[in-house]
């Protein structure tokens, strides 16, 4: 390993444009399919082969940086993978947040498999397509979709993936209620419903079947959801477990408007407007 060696790179977001809960598995996870979409929302990570242990550095004091974080538990993966002895040392990492956390928009997740390519360059530990997508699953069902980003079908827990046509570019308005939604939390509120989420479906047309139980108790949901298809959005939908709500649109005019009057309706709420990626701009535009 070069003694001087940094590697930069952006960890792109995803939405969720379709979520099916389609049942609970035998192993105690849920049985998915999910239609994952890269946007151009991303953290930025450095890499910097430096003495001493493993570490990361993060400007967001909310984010992790210990075994909770996906990044540390990549090095682990990387370093048992290159069979060497001990525990990861010789890289800090540093990440300058910028998607935000428990929003359904997967900055942990991405940023896992970003470190997972990362630390096989600088460690030189050779992986095969095979071998990262297994180290990804370990870390978490949705790591495997941001080795490649784009449009892809999720299927099973969401890491058995297949690519998909990418879909014309779309704009899109993300808004950020000011609370968290865990993976686990949203779907144990889906199995209290019992057959209230497929209910759900039946009444209206949810394209994700946990905006329904998690509406229920962040009102606010519904409430940005419909905001969004009134200024026109061509998809508007909760994004994951949430709480991330994001509308499609258009144009970037159209997104901009858009993302204006929901400003106005709530400064202090945060908005973002951003773009779809496809897979090829995902892999030409993640080395900084």
């Amino acid at each position: 390993m070069a003694a001087d060696r940094s590697i930069a790179c952006r960890a792109f977001a995803k939405i969720n444009l379709e979520l099916r809960v389609l049942g609970v598995r035998a192993d105690g996870y849920h049985e998915l399919r999910t239609t994952f979409q890269s946007i151009a929302l991303a953290d930025d990570l450095t890499f910097t082969a430096s003495p001493g242990p493993f570490r990361i550095l993060c400007d967001d004091p909310a984010c992790p940086v210990d075994a909770r974080n996906l990044v540390w538990r990549a090095a682990d993966l990387v370093w048992k993978a290159g069979r060497r002895r001990g525990t990861p040392h010789g890289v800090v990492v540093t990440i300058a947040k910028r998607i935000p956390m428990q929003a359904g928009l997967g900055g942990g997740s991405s940023d896992g498999a970003a470190a997972i390519r990362a630390l096989a360059a600088i460690w030189r530990v050779r992986l095969s397509r095979a071998r990262r997508h297994g180290l990804a699953a370990a870390m978490g069902a949705d790591v495997p979709y941001f080795l490649e980003g784009g449009t892809a079908l999720g299927r099973n827990r969401g890491d058995r993936l297949s690519r998909l046509a990418d879909r014309p570019r779309a704009w899109v308005v993300l808004t950020v209620p000011r609370f968290g939604v865990s993976t686990r939390e949203a779907f144990a509120w889906w199995d209290e419903s019992g057959q209230a989420g497929r209910a759900g479906r039946a009444g209206q047309d949810f394209s994700n079947d946990l905006q329904p139980v998690v509406a229920r108790r962040h009102p606010i949901v519904t409430t940005l959801v419909a905001a969004l298809g009134r200024a026109g959005a061509l998809q508007a939908s909760l994004s994951g477990s949430g709480s991330a709500v994001f509308g499609l649109f258009a144009s970037r005019s159209q997104a901009e408007r858009a993302a204006r009057a929901l400003r106005r309706g709530a400064p202090r709420r945060l908005v973002l407007v951003t773009r779809t990626l496809t897979r090829r701009e995902c892999t030409a535009l993640a080395a900084k």
